[in-house]
């Protein structure tokens, strides 16, 4: 306690300790915006005489971040090409008939994808998939999609690229002296984290998530006619020819309703499911915008030809319909739409917004927004393709013009391929393969220019380049190294499994209530000393604060795609807990223990 006082009275500790807890609160209480918090607490430290200017801002110059921001935009283009597609169809397949083997194909198959792609792009794009399964299968969302975002929260913690918070902690402990991580240093102790995680999501499905019914309010199906009625024609060279609907993709990929098939003067209504379809047979089909471009774009079907051109008032004034999502730290949340003067702000109309159970359609000018909501918008495709580059709102679906053709899947996806094939042969640096590789989905087409600068999260990169200041002033402060004293002074003789297991704890519940990017940041410096302290390895304990924040399975705010799933899954805040406490117990005594022996500890 005396020498924590004693450091603690050394210039500049004390305003560290006061702008660490003053940003503490700000995390918690969601007063600011993270990123925000973030560059005030960088100011604050300068102005102080913490920290140098240079020292305060040299994480915006990092090599973590800027393979982050190259990374982002991979993302997209492995995305807007179609990369995902066979993921979609395997998810949407008639074959998986069960929730529980549908969580099973989700940690099988999503959480693999999650190591090397962003999990909220992932999400985004499997959620319409898996509601539509559960719409044809009668079953409530909420037995499958909680199992969706934490199958990629497991998975993000397989590679460097799985999560930004890998390559933050990687950063910050290059910094400190430890060493920056590899692609797949902690591969190993991840697979295991993703097993035991997986078996024990498949055991508890049945008993620890609940049935909330199905989403019969959904918003598209109600004020939009379950998606866009069109007729379409089956032209020579489809795969379609002498498939059944059962057999073909159409309902299984790219989730579209057919409602009657017209074969010459002949018209058949459902049931259609076994009927073989034959070269220019028309169908009525009830589908999204983006299946049915994604139909037209791999030859499947074509438009059919109109005696009569239809316009809808949508297409006439240029309109579209999209749901976005107010994610964590937005800061929309607490103001109600007429005093925000949204259509104003955003020239779009808010049609519903969805909260968990209730849509609400009526007085929605006085209804105060929340992390969450979901708001079902109408607007021009200018103004909706500027949310998206917008921080304080998550676009849920993408217009279709943003979509590049599907003929450049596999351009994609070779791309992809190098960008982790190279750094791994130790052939070039990790950062510049990502940099080629975004430079190669521009060159090739995958990804336009536009497409580049709103794949980068901009909330991300200011939020981590801001936070490296905190791990500096700790650091340089003494603050870290007495902090970790007093923790040693109460673990010198627990086993190493005993203190690597309190310090997992301790991040992951800290992550439940902040930023885990902040948690990193936090607690990287005071780890590594205790590690020094204990005459342990310091990485062994820096991939406890790892693992630790980046298991976030206790709240909807925990976790960004916990969020997104909250709505539509109908859940309730403990239903989250109730599912995710049985797992956070799992990971707190298996993930120190695949650490010990990954180690020899």
């Amino acid at each position: 306690m005396a020498d924590f006082l004693a450091a603690l009275l050394q210039p500049g500790a004390l305003t560290t300790l006061l702008v660490l807890a003053g940003s503490i609160v700000l995390f918690v209480t969601g007063w600011l915006a993270p990123e925000i918090t973030g560059l005030l607490a960088a100011a604050l430290l300068i102005v102080g005489g913490v920290l140098k200017p240079s020292e305060a801002v040299e994480g915006f110059g990092s090599p973590a971040l800027i393979t982050l921001m190259g990374l982002f935009a991979l993302s997209a283009g492995l995305l807007r090409s179609g990369g995902l597609d066979r993921l979609r169809a395997l998810i949407g397949s008639d074959a998986v008939r069960s929730p529980k083997r549908m969580i099973a194909v989700m940690v099988a198959a999503v959480a693999p994808v999650s190591a090397f792609v962003p999990n909220t792009p992932i999400v985004a794009s499997l959620l319409p998939v898996v509601e539509g399964w559960c719409q044809r299968r009668g079953i409530s969302p909420s037995k499958v999609l909680l199992p969706l975002s934490f199958a990629t929260v497991l998975g993000g913690t397989m590679t460097l690229l799985g999560s930004s918070v890998n390559l933050l902690a990687s950063e910050v402990s290059s910094k400190l002296g430890y060493g920056a991580f590899g692609l797949f240093d902690f591969t190993p102790i991840g697979i295991g984290v993703w097993l035991v995680g997986s078996l024990v999501m498949v055991l508890l499905a049945d008993r620890f998530l609940p049935d909330r019914g199905r989403n019969d309010d959904d918003l598209l199906a109600d004020l939009s006619s379950s998606g866009y009625l069109t007729e379409v024609k089956i032209p020579a060279g489809s795969e379609l020819i002498g498939q059944s609907l059962h057999g073909s993709r159409l309902q299984r990929r790219f989730d579209v309703d057919v409602l009657e098939l017209h074969r010459a003067s002949e018209r058949f209504l459902p049931p259609l499911a076994d009927r073989t379809l034959m070269l220019g047979d028309r169908l009525l089909l009830r589908c999204s915008r983006e299946d049915l471009l994604r139909l037209q774009q791999e030859h499947t079907v074509i438009l059919a030809p109109m005696p009569e051109e239809q316009i809808l008032p949508d297409q006439q004034n240029n309109q579209r319909l999209v749901e976005v999502l107010l994610p964590s730290g937005s800061t929309l949340a607490g103001d109600c739409l007429r005093d925000l003067r949204f259509r104003q702000r955003y020239n779009v109309t808010v049609l519903a917004l969805r909260r968990g159970n209730a849509v609400l359609r009526e007085r929605l000018g006085r209804a105060a927004l929340r992390e969450g909501d979901v708001l079902l918008l109408q607007g021009p495709k200018d103004a909706i393709r500027g949310l998206q580059a917008n921080n304080d709102l998550v676009v849920l679906e993408q217009l279709e013009k943003d979509l590049p053709t599907v003929s450049r899947k596999w351009v994609a996806l070779l791309i992809a391929a190098l960008v982790l094939l190279l750094p791994s042969l130790e052939i070039i640096p990790l950062v510049a393969a990502v940099l080629l590789g975004t430079v190669a989905m521009v060159a090739t087409g995958c990804l336009r220019p536009g497409d580049l600068q709103r794949a980068i999260r901009l909330d991300v990169i200011l939020l981590l380049g801001s936070l490296g200041s905190f791990s500096v002033a700790l650091e340089k402060t003494g603050l870290a190294a007495a902090l970790a004293q007093g923790l040693l002074a109460g673990l010198h003789d627990w086993p190493v499994y005993a203190a690597l297991l309190v310090v997992f704890l301790f991040t992951t519940l800290l992550t439940e209530v902040m930023s885990n990017a902040a948690t990193v940041a936090m607690v990287i410096p005071i780890a590594g000393q205790l590690a020094q302290g204990l005459d342990q390895p310091p990485m062994a304990f820096i991939y406890a604060v790892l693992f630790g924040a980046s298991q976030s399975f206790l709240s909807p705010v925990g976790y960004q795609t916990n969020l997104m799933v909250f709505g539509p899954g109908r859940y309730r805040f403990l239903d989250i807990a109730r599912y995710g406490f049985p797992l956070t117990i799992a990971m707190t005594v298996t993930v120190p223990w695949l650490i010990c022996r990954w180690f020899g500890l």
